[in-house]
């Protein structure tokens, strides 16, 4: 689909890679990594078309649609949530208006035998067959079902984008680049700004999506369950794997072992030339001999070794003083702004204990963060224990960085003891080794800042450690050296975090925030997300009647109160019948709801299966000549828009229940 041909790019005459050629077929999903530097972005915007490269070409087949979502973007515009992923199908609207018109014209004319007039016509049935074959106008529904995907709430959809902060605009750029359904989809790291579940359905979009898909990431989670390809820059070359990225980390290994013989068998090689050069440069009898090892030593072409696994460094904190016996107890903590944030929350933290924060952006988890630090006002009661020295990390940390010292100074000045002999080692873990660590802060980049301050939290004696997305400017293996060091940490510590693979075997806590509420659940993050998908899968009685959407029960167990504080036994019976009843008729309800969603996702299947049957009939030449196949093709979408319609409207009704 996409073929990449003897890439070359350079900047400042310093070779980023060189010579790299590989190919993007239609249904590859590849996951493209790299130590930070290494090009990853580069290349993607080389082959969305964005950069032009040093040499080399990057070709595909004429109407074959690519789709790129950088890491940073402009975002601006006045238009309401909706109306901005609405943009992602105004080719759609665009065609639409194209065949009005020549419907219009052809209305008009009455030349019927003319060449010109046939031509219009041939137009036309082309754009009209053109336009079903795209879903024509029925793409409300996937608009819906994408933003609430996102994280959006439907009360949200006629909000202004102006009022969104940063990330929640980067979603609905995320949401168009989806519904525009490209044939290339270029995501560089698309899950920075995604909460769990919008990332867990993300997956589940993109392990469905029949496109190409190339994926740069450092949510490890992320590319095992969406990628099956894995391509390497390192050296400026790249390795193409076939397999998924723990796999790729297996054979990486085995490689870089050959490599490392293979470079010493060779430097012992050279040696013993360079030695026999030496011994009998000036002998007449030698001369030939010398000779020959000189040609033999200019025709070696150098082993080079993929760049050293810093993961392996290992950090501890440095000591501090015990804290008490509880570092934090909170009760019935409520906060507000013009609207409740959270509510009714009540926690306790043991020394030693380390608990993960999770929800969905806006439910409140660094408000209470900000509770605990004291740096906003609360009603309720919030107790940090005895001798508890709180270190803190977040997104601004890294503009309390002096910005005329060097990236060395910054860390030397706060490190103890024999850590200071190991500077250069644990900077270059964090991506700041060779000439980077003698930058003066002032010049960094925002992300560099934030690992910066990272390092210097690490160093610093603390005993209750809080950590706000500590993991999103930082590479898989950095993050390996910070998860070993938490690990190791005999501190408490609060971790705010969406990457599932770096808190799965970290916390042993989870405080999941949703619905001003703060629940607790005993267990790793995996546990807590098995629970949750449970849930959501078939919802029994019992917990319906323990949630705050379930009115009906509700209604019920308040009927039952009533009746009795009546003397009457009668009356007791009667209301205890009636919410009896009442159970029976919800979960009736309830069977059916889920009966009526097994089928509809069943036959889903069945029509995304003929379509795809029908689309690699009508890619052949023949195909592309059948007039009935892009007839029984609209049948098929209209059909399919149809089931996801009612799938979406059965759900929320067995949501609402």
């Amino acid at each position: 689909m996409v073929s990449i041909e003897h890439l070359s790019i350079e900047f400042s005459a310093r070779p980023l890679f060189t010579d790299v050629s590989f190919v993007i077929n239609e249904r590859d999903r590849i996951a493209l990594t790299g130590k930070n530097g290494a090009g990853k972005s580069t290349l993607m915007k080389i082959i969305a078309g964005q950069q032009m490269p040093t040499a080399g070409t990057v070709s595909s087949p004429r109407g074959t649609t690519i789709g790129y979502l950088p890491q940073v973007m402009e975002l601006a515009g006045d238009r309401s949530v909706m109306d901005e992923a609405l943009l992602a199908f105004d080719h759609i609207r665009d065609l639409q208006s194209e065949i009005e018109r020549m419907q219009r014209e052809m209305a008009e004319r009455t030349d019927y035998e003319t060449e010109d007039y046939m031509q219009l016509c041939e137009r036309y049935a082309r754009a009209e067959e053109h336009f079903q074959l795209m879903g024509g106008l029925n793409f409300h529904a996937e608009v819906e079902r994408t933003l609430l995907g996102l994280g959006f709430e439907r009360s949200e959809f006629q909000r202004p984008t102006r009022e969104l902060s940063g990330g929640w605009r980067m979603r609905i750029e995320l949401a168009k680049l989806l519904l525009r359904q490209p044939d290339v989809l270029l995501l560089d790291e698309p899950t920075n700004h995604l909460d769990i579940q919008s990332i867990q359905w993300l997956e589940q979009y993109l392990q469905q999506r029949t496109g190409a898909l190339v994926l740069v990431s450092h949510d490890r989670a992320f590319m095992n369950n969406v990628t099956t390809r894995t391509i390497e820059i390192t050296c400026g070359r790249i390795w193409d794997y076939k397999v998924k990225y723990d796999e790729y980390v297996r054979l990486r290994a085995e490689r870089r072992e050959q490599q490392l013989r293979a470079y010493e068998n060779q430097q012992k090689e050279i040696a013993d030339l360079k030695d026999f050069i030496e011994r009998f440069r000036y002998k007449p009898t030698k001369a030939v001999q010398v000779q020959e090892r000189i040609k033999q030593l200019s025709r070696i072409i150098p082993i080079e070794v993929d760049d050293v696994d810093n993961s392996a460094l290992h950090l501890k904190f440095p000591p501090c003083e015990r804290s008490g016996d509880y570092p934090l107890i909170v009760e019935e903590l409520a906060k507000s702004y013009d609207h409740p944030v959270i509510s009714h929350v009540n926690l306790t933290i043991r020394r030693g204990e380390k608990v993960a924060f999770v929800g969905r952006n806006g439910e409140g988890k660094s408000t209470l963060v900000k509770c605990i630090l004291g740096e906003i006002p609360f009603e309720g009661n919030l107790k940090v224990g005895h001798n508890a020295q709180i270190g803190y990390f977040a997104q601004n940390q890294a503009q309390l960085l002096d910005p005329e010292l060097t990236v060395y100074d910054t860390i030397d000045r706060v490190a103890r003891g024999d850590i200071r002999t190991r500077i250069r080692d644990i900077l270059g873990a964090f991506m700041f080794g060779g000439e980077a660590s003698d930058k003066k802060v002032k010049v960094l980049s925002g992300g560099e800042r934030s690992r910066l301050a990272m390092i210097k939290l690490l160093l610093e004696p603390v005993n209750f450690l809080i950590l706000d997305e500590p993991t999103n400017h930082l590479d898989l293996r950095s993050k390996d050296v910070l998860k070993e060091a938490i690990a190791a940490f005999d501190g408490t510590v609060i971790i705010v975090s969406h990457d599932r693979e770096f808190l799965d075997g970290l916390v042993q806590k989870v405080y999941a925030f949703g619905g001003g509420r703060v629940r607790e659940h005993l267990g790793g993050i995996y546990d807590w997300i098995r629970s949750q998908q449970e849930e959501q899968a078939a919802l029994s009685p019992s917990y319906a009647s323990s949630t705050p959407k379930s009115t009906g029960v509700a209604a019920d167990s308040a009927t039952t109160s009533a009746s009795a504080a009546t003397p009457s036994a009668a009356g007791e019976v009667s209301a205890s019948r009636l919410s009896f009843e009442a159970q029976k008729a919800i979960a009736r309800q309830r069977k059916k709801l889920e009966r009526t969603i097994a089928e509809l996702e069943a036959e889903t299947a069945e029509l995304n299966a003929a379509i795809h049957l029908l689309e690699d009939r009508m890619s052949t030449p023949e195909g592309a000549s059948d007039t009935s196949l892009y007839e029984k093709h609209s049948r098929l979408r209209a059909k399919l828009d149809d089931a996801e319609t009612r799938w979406l409207e059965t759900s929320e009704a067995l949501a609402a229940l």
